[in-house]
């Protein structure tokens, strides 16, 4: 059983095979797939899924903050596990590939701004956007 199929079960989901499919395919993605993108790996597995099913399933799991929406620019809402850690994204604009990344000097300057304005920080989330650099 997949971490998010685990978590669908400790909230109490009920878990049909479809949802299992569909929390497979989210559990195991190395990108950040769209519906349709899901809708394709899953239907793959099981042929009976409906697109409509996807759309209702991710719904579900956001819902229930099992998994995170991102709007990176490109048109469509792309979905991730909600992280064990905090990341960033760096977003590729030629190929749309989504870097993940930490940096501690990021993380300490957006604490600092947070606390010179009066503010303690709870959250944030950094999308950066770029091209690759010519060699």
């Amino acid at each position: 059983m997949d971490r998010l199929e685990k978590l669908c079960i400790e909230k109490g989901m009920r878990m049909t095979e479809q949802r299992r499919v569909i929390a497979r395919v989210l559990s195991r993605a190395e990108d950040h797939p769209d519906v349709e993108g899901l809708h394709r790996r899953a239907h793959a597995i099981d042929p009976h899924i409906s697109i409509a099913t996807v759309y209702r399933t991710v719904r579900l799991f956001e819902e229930s903050g099992i998994i995170e929406r991102h709007d990176f620019r490109d048109g469509r809402s792309r979905y991730e596990e909600v992280p064990d850690h905090h990341h960033d994204h760096l977003i590729d604009m030629k190929t749309g590939k989504v870097v993940e990344f930490t940096d501690d000097e990021i993380e300490a300057l957006q604490n600092a701004i947070a606390k010179r304005l009066g503010y303690k920080l709870i959250d944030h989330r950094l999308e950066l956007y770029g091209v690759p650099i010519e060699e």
